[in-house]
């Protein structure tokens, strides 16, 4: 009796996470199609002045590979860049001065805030100095971009030309991450993909529906849009900026926009899986607001979704149980293929789709991780700064 019990539960737990996958598939806006780019673009009659804001904290590997790129935006209209040196000690700052001089193109001023006071993050106060910069010459845009992000060089004119042909106030791309190393390649389509997963593309950009995020890498915005909804001064204390900042303006009555990029690539690299153990689980846990009840159902969540499929199916053949392994394998399979496209968007092999549930507990286990560091008081970080305020608003940040 007691046995039978034991294998209905199995079954039932698998049949669960079948039906969650359906679901998934079905009813959560398409999150794993990776169709969404720039909406359809129209120039305008006359090319509006962007200012683009990039904040920077010891950049100096990363900015030979990305400062250029933005240097040598081929950009109809006026467009100045601003380079804020958030106390950098590798130079970030005179670097960024001599690859301009070196590489022409579009006007820097590199400048740099001080300390930022209480209640502001690090990141945001040099963005919020940046943008103080660039509003004394009367942008009507702003790119919010950071430091290690690639730009090819009709990106700045494509993202504006999408804003105004399609109205947005905030035009986002998801850049493509870096996928060279084996662990880039296991644990980076599926950070792209769980971000689509929690926040998808579809709702995002449509009006009257709650969903809104951002990607913090490449932001362009309204320069009157970033006024009316006080940005950055309304998320001073979030650690990540791109969700925060899309929630404000769209809370606002803003229109947003976010998809994946084709032309806009981080250049940042993560070559061991410490590197991406850190990069997620330094601010995990303040994206679940620091609930211990938000944690658990997320880790409940994870399990049951992605660890349980495999589970079923190695129990499924161990004890003969026919339906265990059919439900599991089916469910499985659908979380495999909602998985594929995301694969053939980074050029990666597609047999990575069956590891999917792998990847998935790495992620638990960060997660589970950055709340342990929560407790042990050394709460979320961003280049050497700790914050560990409870009320932070977090997104995406690399």
């Amino acid at each position: 009796m007691g046995q039978t019990a034991r294998v209905s539960a199995i079954v039932w737990t698998a049949a669960v996470s079948l039906a969650a996958w359906l679901w998934l598939l079905l009813f959560q806006g398409f999150f794993w199609r990776t169709d969404v780019r720039l909406p359809p673009e129209r120039d305008p009659a006359h090319w509006p002045s962007v200012g683009v804001v990039v904040p920077a904290r010891d950049e100096a590997e990363v900015l030979p590979a990305s400062l250029p790129s933005l240097l040598a935006q081929d950009y109809p209209g006026r467009a100045e860049v601003f380079l804020v040196d958030d106390g950098s000690s590798d130079g970030t700052g005179e670097l960024a001065r001599e690859l301009a001089r070196r590489a022409g193109g579009l006007p820097l001023t590199v400048s740099s805030p001080g300390e930022p006071p209480a209640g502001w993050t690090g990141k945001l106060w040099a963005v919020r100095h940046g943008i103080g910069l660039a509003r004394a010459r009367g942008p009507e845009y702003l790119l919010l971009t950071d430091a290690d992000i690639a730009h090819e060089p009709d990106s700045l004119r494509r993202l504006v030309a999408a804003s105004h042909g399609g109205g947005f106030d905030v035009v986002s791309q998801m850049a493509r991450l870096r996928v060279e190393s084996l662990w880039e390649r296991l644990v980076v389509p599926a950070f792209v993909y769980f971000f689509a997963q929690l926040y998808p593309f579809r709702r995002i950009g449509r009006k009257g529906a709650r969903t809104a995020a951002a990607a913090g890498g490449c932001v362009l915005l309204r320069a009157d849009t970033a006024e009316w909804a006080r940005i950055p001064d309304a998320i001073r204390h979030a650690v990540i900026d791109d969700v925060a900042l899309a929630r404000a303006v769209k809370g606002g009555g803003g229109h947003i926009w976010l998809g994946l990029a084709e032309r806009v690539d981080s250049v940042r690299p993560y070559p061991r899986l410490h590197d991406l153990w850190r990069m997620v689980s330094r601010s995990a846990y303040a994206q679940l607001r620091h609930q211990p009840l938000v944690l658990l159902s997320t880790v409940l969540g994870l399990g049951l979704v992605y660890l349980v499929p495999p589970l079923a199916v190695v129990v499924g053949l161990a004890t003969g149980g026919t339906s265990t392994v059919l439900l599991g394998g089916c469910a499985w399979l659908v979380m495999t293929g909602t998985y594929v496209p995301m694969l053939r968007y980074y050029r990666q092999p597609l047999w990575l789709a069956p590891l999917l549930p792998f990847t998935a507990f790495l992620y638990l286990l960060m997660t589970v991780d950055s709340a342990v560091q929560h407790y042990r008081g050394r709460g979320a970080a961003w280049k050497g700064r700790t914050y560990a305020r409870p009320d932070a608003v977090v997104g995406e940040e690399r």
